[in-house]
């Protein structure tokens, strides 16, 4: 099929570094994987381009420069010429990450604009409250108004999480449309470093030789990871406080930036374990996988509070054939299946999370089972293709 992927979020970039940008590639990807030709029509680019999507073709609407409420106005003027073009072109289906202000793919299933074009809405979050809690929205009525508009025209509206698809359908989503597509991973680009994927697939099917630690790796530094944007509802604030409570000699390797950044180095120096961190700051996302590698043990350290997003770094901690440390907060428990993935501890509770990070640290053989069986459950379940073929299936139900 001839897909238009459209993304009219002018906060993300199709080549930018932060999770919502690998998971547009890897979508992207995914498509192209099964023989699919994909174009993208999109408001922003970034630089970061990786290799194998460098002849893509993007086809940028450049937003012009102006206050918030002329940029929600922009958008919304960006998604009618990009519907226009993408009427114009032929294309078989429209796959749209839900951004406010755009209603592109109610444009393309209107017959009156022209021949209609099928569209699946993947929807992330509930844009307008983010935005209304963590920003400004100057026109709400507009925003609402294409929101629905976009839910109600989508023949397939893909929802991250079960809180997600529950407030797409109170926004006007049909039921029997709404399907629950939680975030995945590319397992043959995500691996396991070399002596774990020795004994564990890096495609297919996972074998499951025994590869317990040594008495030797018990002694050694043990390395902590967390990958993701530094904002404070992905909770790295306390794994630095965890960090430091702990017993055994542990290293912190933080893998990306964010508005915490400069505020989590100055924590790092009062708790006196700024020589124990390693923040590195934005990682082009072909570079992941390498700092992964580097990783001993995996943090997704969520605070309490609502959480109704399905967390990237998660699944990539899994294909990485890593051993997960995470708060038991939204889909993560069902994802780590209550335990066998890894270690589950209360959300905002930083002497229970290190406490798992000094059991699982003084024990190398718990980590190697537990980062073997996170690897076959990648493989599994959680690869993207296996996501978007999924997505194109019930696309085909529901056109037909």
């Amino acid at each position: 099929m001839r897909i238009a992927y459209i993304l009219l979020d002018p906060g993300i970039g199709v080549f930018g570094t932060k999770g919502a940008s690998v998971h547009v590639q890897e979508v992207i990807r995914a498509l192209r994987a099964d023989g699919h030709e994909v174009t993208v029509f999109c408001t922003r680019v970034d630089e970061h381009v990786p290799a194998d999507l460098s002849g893509l073709e993007v086809r940028r609407h450049r937003l012009p420069k102006g206050t918030g409420a002329e940029r929600e106005q922009a958008v919304a003027t960006a998604a009618g010429e990009i519907a226009a073009a993408i009427t114009a072109g032929g294309f078989d289906l429209a796959y749209e990450r839900y951004s406010l202000f755009s209603d592109a793919l109610a444009r393309l299933a209107d017959p009156a604009v022209g021949p209609p074009v099928p569209g699946i809405l993947e929807v992330n979050a509930p844009l307008i409250e983010e935005q209304r809690r963590h920003r400004h929205l100057h026109d709400e009525s507009a925003a609402l108004g294409a929101t629905r508009a976009q839910l109600q025209a989508a023949q397939v509206v893909s929802c991250v999480s079960p809180a997600v698809a529950a407030w797409s359908r109170g926004q006007g989503a049909e039921p029997d449309r709404v399907v629950v597509t939680p975030n995945g991973v590319n397992t043959a680009r995500i691996t396991p470093r070399p002596h774990r994927g020795a004994d564990l697939g890096t495609a297919g099917t996972a074998r499951t030789a025994d590869i317990a630690g040594t008495a030797d790796e018990a002694d050694a530094t043990v390395t902590v990871g967390f990958v993701g944007t530094l904002k404070p509802w992905h909770g790295t604030d306390l794994l630095l406080r965890a960090l430091a409570r702990t017993h055994g000699d542990l290293r912190l390797d933080i893998c990306g930036t964010g508005p915490q950044q400069e505020e989590l180095e100055q924590l790092a120096a009062e708790l006196g374990i700024a020589d124990r961190v390693l923040l590195r700051g934005a990682v082009a996302p072909e570079l992941v996988p390498a700092v992964l590698h580097g990783l001993d043990i995996a943090v997704a350290p969520y605070p309490a509070g609502e959480h109704y997003f399905s967390p990237l770094k998660v699944y990539e901690y899994l294909a990485a054939g890593l051993p997960v440390v995470a708060s038991a907060i939204g889909t993560i428990p069902e994802v780590l299946r209550d335990g066998e993935l890894g270690m589950l501890v209360e959300p905002g509770d930083i002497d229970a999370l290190a406490a798992a990070l000094d059991t699982l640290a003084a024990d190398p053989a718990r980590r190697d089972r537990l980062g073997r069986a996170a690897r076959e459950a990648a493989l599994a379940e959680h690869d993207w293709r296996s996501r978007c073929r999924g997505l194109l299936a019930r696309m085909e139900v529901t056109v037909r």
